[in-house]
């Protein structure tokens, strides 16, 4: 499967954005969907991740609350809608994907064999 990322930007903080990820290759339901980030100097950090089977959803603490995973089967897309944005959600966004995923590695960037390129998303005033 190949993925493409899109929707990063530059929002003041308490401010929204909705990043998209579009599959291609196959249907994104056989995968396990995920929303990893980057921010300077730092290790790649887990933020959200939609399951393939029963579509449960799962966040980091940080966001949940404030982020919401879906996705939209017609188009093969995985949005990540965020909201009450902070400084501190500045970072490269990448999307990924899995496939056969426990519980206990959802949030291990290991475990997905599937990459898309990274989008931008700034925080500032």
């Amino acid at each position: 499967v190949q993925l493409q990322a899109s929707g990063g930007g530059l929002v003041q903080p308490g401010g929204s954005l909705r990043l998209s990820c579009r599959a291609s290759g196959r249907t994104i339901t056989s995968y396990t969907m995920a929303w990893f980030r980057q921010a300077p100097g730092k290790e790649r950090e887990f933020v959200a991740c939609i399951r393939s089977t029963g579509g449960s959803t799962h966040y980091r603490n940080s966001v949940r609350g404030r982020f919401t995973i879906s996705r939209d089967g017609a188009k093969n897309t995985v949005h990540l809608q965020m909201s009450s944005l902070k400084s501190e959600d500045t970072a490269v966004y990448y999307c990924a994907a899995g496939i056969n995923l426990i519980s206990s590695s959802l949030a291990d960037d290991r475990r997905y064999a599937y990459w898309g390129q990274g989008t931008q998303v700034t925080v500032s005033s």
